[in-house]
């Protein structure tokens, strides 16, 4: 099937790059580019697209003003393109909370070379997108594959690694139980959305809760910040040695992955480099195979929407060390990819609805 897409972009230079890049693949094509949202929806009248590529800052009308009004017409899954810097990470926040699907970064200068560089991430996007089924979005609570720049020539180049790169296999050690659970939860495309629909229905008394969004660095910290202000729980980026407690969601920095260790009867976590695991980083893999280290049974996964299969080793790494695992299910998720890869692999203990899985941490607070 192939993916029809519209660029909205106030530079003609990146409309005819992004244009250039996604005209060398059979399964994309570019029906229309506008200079804002006003010629745009004046195209989208006689041919609508199953993508919109969006720009935010644009003349006439801002591209998150133009996203709400396309969520409440017919909804339509968006990636947004938005520059590496805090500013953009803030008003991208408010794109995801509008409905956009993804990102795509830009710097402001080297333009040119950068997008035709980036061209793997931006294909990546497009294709995530195109399986995004928006309308779920529609019924969540009030309010990726995202492609990080820094990582782009990586994504390119490497092979697709798997955890062993970061850290050893779990072993078959007999885990000494603790009075504290911890939550490990992984996602991607559409889950800024799902996580504001969990995190903000959570009591303080839930169990410290670790997270896997994969999104490019700078924006997790808007993200986290975002979630804190709406959230009873305390929501930050994660950093070195912060400690898991109840009460508190850590979500791992662009750019770096997260692990959690243990020292004595409490739980931590580190942030470190590493090679891309999955192709991302942070790694869901990588989070679930350390909880499943340091935790075992004294932990829950959960699973949650995203395209490709990061996550699904590192959950059966869990349920085989005695945690307790979760699947988002198909119906409730933006993209059933993940999910379903962890679900065929066996490493589910049940599937429950988005809507459910507040109610599933709740159950291993104190």
């Amino acid at each position: 099937m192939t993916i029809k897409v519209m660029i909205v972009d106030d530079s003609s230079v990146v409309r005819q790059v992004m244009q250039d890049v996604l005209a060398r693949h059979r399964d994309i094509e570019v029906i229309a580019t506008a200079p804002d949202p006003i010629f745009a929806m004046t195209k989208m009248k006689t041919n609508w697209p199953d993508v919109l590529l969006l720009d935010i800052e644009m003349p006439r009308m801002d591209g998150i003003t133009f996203l709400k009004q396309i969520m409440a017409e017919r909804p339509t899954p968006v990636v947004i393109c938005s520059t590496l810097t805090e500013r953009g990470a803030d008003i991208t926040m408010e794109a995801f909370a509008a409905g956009a699907v993804g990102v795509i970064t830009k710097p402001t200068l080297g333009l040119k070379d950068f997008l035709q560089d980036s061209s793997a991430d931006l294909v990546s996007a497009i294709r995530a997108a195109g399986q995004a089924r928006v309308g779920r979005l529609r019924s969540m609570a009030p309010p990726p594959r995202v492609a990080a720049s820094p990582q782009t020539q990586e994504r390119m180049h490497s092979p697709k690694l798997t955890a062993d790169a970061v850290l050893d296999a779990p072993g078959s050690h007999t885990h000494l139980p603790t009075t504290e659970k911890i939550v490990a939860l992984g996602t991607s495309t559409g889950g800024t959305q799902a996580l504001e629909v969990v995190l903000t229905a959570l009591p303080r008394t839930c169990a410290g809760i670790v997270i896997v969004q994969h999104m490019p660095e700078k924006f997790t910290k808007s993200f986290a910040d975002r979630l804190n202000t709406l959230c009873q729980i305390e929501v930050k980026e994660a950093t070195h040695n912060d400690r898991i407690v109840p009460g508190r969601a850590l979500i791992a920095p662009g750019g770096k992955h997260m692990v959690v260790k243990r020292s004595g009867a409490q739980y931590y976590v580190e942030v470190i480099d590493g090679p891309l695991v999955s192709r991302h980083r942070p790694s869901v893999d990588v989070l679930f195979r350390s909880v499943a280290k340091a935790a075992g049974k004294n932990a829950v996964g959960i699973i949650m929407t995203g395209m490709g299969d990061d996550g699904a080793r590192g959950l059966k790494e869990l349920h085989d060390t005695g945690a307790t695992t979760y699947a988002q299910d198909e119906a409730s998720c933006v993209v059933f990819g993940m999910p379903k890869e962890a679900i065929d692999l066996g490493g589910v203990n049940d599937i429950v609805s988005l809507e459910r899985i507040p109610s599933v941490i709740e159950r291993y607070g104190r």
